[in-house]
């Protein structure tokens, strides 16, 4: 099997493979500091069973990130998953002025993606995101593992499109 046919694996980064909560109380007061909050991301901890889970996938799939962070925050991004020793892949990210929810954006790639590929799996931590994908036929992993997300961060991905 060439690594072009493998079926992908499709995770997220925050609070799947990076705990969140240390930043989260930059989005607990308005107006939120985006800035602070995601200029913060590359001080995040590694979620070990996210971690253990994407080096499991890499065994039989080519992994990819698809996040709700902007694309500003690429190279810090690309910074951290090398940092953790987590396998190369293609990163999708948010435009940087997108603010639609992420179910909705993260839908949309993953159905970009099986158009010419199988989706073996996709773990998130969002629960709208999860549902949908679910719902649109798409095997899905809910990333339990980290702290409840703040109601900020809640809100953010869902109504204020940030993350």
């Amino acid at each position: 099997m060439t690594e072009t046919r493998r079926p992908l694996a499709v995770f997220d980064l925050d609070n799947t493979l990076a705990d969140t909560a240390h930043r989260q109380r930059f989005l607990e007061n308005r107006p939120r500091d985006w800035d602070a909050f995601f200029d913060a991301a590359p001080q995040d901890p590694p979620l070990e069973k996210g971690i253990a889970l994407v080096l499991e996938a890499a065994r039989e799939c080519e992994v990819v990130y698809l996040t709700g962070r902007p694309e500003r925050c690429r190279q810090d991004t690309l910074d951290w998953l090398a940092a953790q020793g987590l396998p190369e892949g293609r990163v999708w990210m948010r435009r940087n002025h997108d603010r639609r929810p992420a179910r909705r954006t993260k839908l949309e790639i993953l159905r970009r993606l099986a158009a010419t590929r199988e989706i073996r799996m996709l773990v998130d931590d969002d629960e709208l995101v999860c549902d949908d994908a679910r719902r649109a036929g798409f095997p899905v992993v809910r990333a339990r593992w980290a702290a409840e997300a703040s109601e900020g961060l809640r809100e953010a991905q869902e109504r204020e499109g940030r993350t």
